[in-house]
């Protein structure tokens, strides 16, 4: 019975998820590939002085690997990403504060007493486990056959291994065949290749924030003359809107329209692309790229940069006098990596006043976004001028429902949008059938778009210079193009307009289908160039 008990406890280490949506009943269905040759190891070196090596040296590693687990888990709920250990350690500190300030000192203390307790009850666990199945009496004509055992099951955990991570690809048969999974074994591998990968990419980043070549250029952004300068980002707004039979006639007849209005108020506009680093998601990618001028196409990248030192687009906006505020009605938690990138205010969902019903993941319509910044920002009186970064979110997925616009003077605290969050089917129903999905997001980054332009149109009078651009490409199911492009569209006065013209950007709200993009990461650098005095 003691044997099943000591297997059944490293059983339940090696499943230990990661993520919070695996912590289901479902995790137990999972067979860990290396509990057959962790037992087979165990019986072979005997209760010896190398058996007692051994059992030190996995009880530590599983010890290691468990408390990996639970970074992850606690990351992936505060940050929705897994713990880095080469750049995330700062965290622990951060976290520590955070929890006295939560419960005050004294029951932060004992829970970090009883969190140490329970670990330490774990190790004893873990160590007397091996220990049975280390003094199973093993007889020597059996050594060879569990020797051949713990060989083939080992090569089975390193198949499994080789498959998820996408090195080879087993046939077909032979995957299906695969009775388990060796996910401990894999996330101490991933995390020893992030490690490595995320100190390479810290002295490359460290060596690229030294060397920038936009330090010591200013002044900056003087040709703005005092205007002010706006970021927007679309949500999942790529190629595909031009090029997806589905979505161009409805995407480029609103763009069209929108190209006649801005016109007639006088407003010049210029079109063109840029590559982002991914699809999909994880949008702060593309963000932290356009800012640092760095070429973020992975976590460990975006995290590495976050420690690099990197002077941002707002960083030199700041030097010229401009006032930095972020825009993110997506975010519903603090967002602490955003002291790094330079901005004198950031505004959470929870910052910007909306009163109104959620739509389903989305906090709030783009129209009220641009509502809130006039109000917190732009209609002060006596201000300098603003560099401000609005992360749209209305055509995020699930794409449902989708809002309409209304009188800007009508949103008041966003109650008047209640009528369309609380209508259509909820995404459960819409995500069963691909061809609805799609159709709605159609209508989504319509939505958006006539948003976007509705709110430059309105902004006329005093405009500011507009940069316009997509952040990614939805999921390819969705998008339907292979590519990585998303427009970019550069509105306002015509005098800084036209200064894009050199770019080879069309006029207009219709970029050139046969132009090539450009890397994401060019944008900061071409921002202070030609907005700036040589």
């Amino acid at each position: 019975m003691r044997y099943i008990a000591a297997a059944f406890l490293l059983y339940l280490v090696l499943i230990q998820p990661n993520h919070p949506a695996a912590m289901t009943w479902g995790a137990f269905a999972l067979f860990p590939l290396e509990l057959p040759p962790l037992l087979g190891l165990l019986m072979l070196a005997g209760a010896g002085g190398i058996g007692q090596a051994l059992r030190l040296l996995l009880t530590l590693a599983l010890m290691a690997i468990a408390i990996l687990k639970l970074a992850d888990l606690g990351t992936f709920i505060a940050y929705n990403r897994g713990f880095n250990l080469a750049a995330d350690l700062n965290l622990v500190p951060a976290a520590w504060e955070m929890l006295k300030g939560s419960v005050g000192t004294a029951l932060a203390w004992l829970a970090a007493i009883g969190a140490t307790l329970a670990l330490c009850l774990v190790a004893a666990a873990l160590w007397w486990a091996m220990g049975v199945w280390m003094r199973l009496p093993l007889p020597r004509m059996l050594r060879p056959a569990t020797a051949l055992v713990v060989v083939l099951a080992t090569c089975l955990a390193v198949a499994e291994i080789g498959q998820a991570r996408r090195a080879w690809d087993l046939p077909p048969a032979l995957a299906q065949a695969v009775p388990g999974a060796a996910f401990t074994a894999r996330v101490w591998l991933e995390r020893v290749e992030q490690f490595r990968e995320t100190r390479a990419d810290l002295r490359q980043f460290a060596e690229l924030a030294r060397d920038d070549p936009m330090r010591g250029r200013g002044p900056y952004l003087d040709l703005m003359d005092g205007r002010d300068l706006i970021l927007i980002y679309v949500e999942s707004y790529g190629r595909s809107s031009f090029e997806n039979p589905l979505y161009r006639p409805t995407h480029v007849s609103t763009l069209r329209a929108q190209e006649s209005a801005l016109a007639a108020a006088g407003l010049e506009m210029r079109s063109g692309w840029l590559t982002a680093p991914m699809v999909g998601g994880q949008s702060w990618l593309a963000h932290g790229s356009v800012a640092t001028g760095l070429w973020l196409d992975t976590q460990a990248r975006y995290r590495a940069m976050l420690s690099s030192g990197r002077k941002t687009l707002h960083h030199f906006a700041q030097e010229a006098g401009f006032r930095t505020v972020a825009i993110k009605p997506a975010h519903i938690f603090d967002w602490p990596e955003g002291d790094a990138f330079g901005f004198d205010a950031i505004y959470n969902a929870a910052d910007l006043g909306y009163e109104g019903e959620p739509f389903n993941w989305i906090t709030m319509p783009d129209q009220f976004t641009f509502k809130a910044l006039e109000r917190l920002e732009l209609g002060a009186t006596e201000r300098p001028p603003i560099l401000a970064q609005v992360a749209l979110v209305s055509s995020h997925a699930p794409w449902v429902p989708v809002p309409e616009l209304v009188a800007w003077d009508d949103i008041g605290d966003g109650t008047i949008f209640n009528e369309w969050a609380l209508s259509g089917d909820p995404p459960e129903v819409v995500w069963r059938d691909h061809d609805r999905v799609r159709d709605q997001f159609r209508l989504a980054v319509d939505y958006s778009l006539q948003t976007v332009g509705a709110w430059a149109e309105r902004m006329a009078e005093d405009a500011p210079l507009m940069v316009i651009l997509g952040d990614h490409e939805p999921a390819r199911f969705v998008s339907g193009v292979d590519g990585y492009d998303v427009p970019i569209h550069i509105v306002g006065p015509e005098d800084l307009v036209e200064r894009f013209a050199g770019l080879g950007w069309r006029e207009g709200m219709i970029p050139d289908l046969d132009q090539s993009g450009r890397r994401m990461s060019d944008l900061r650098d071409i921002l202070l160039t030609t907005l700036s005095t040589e």
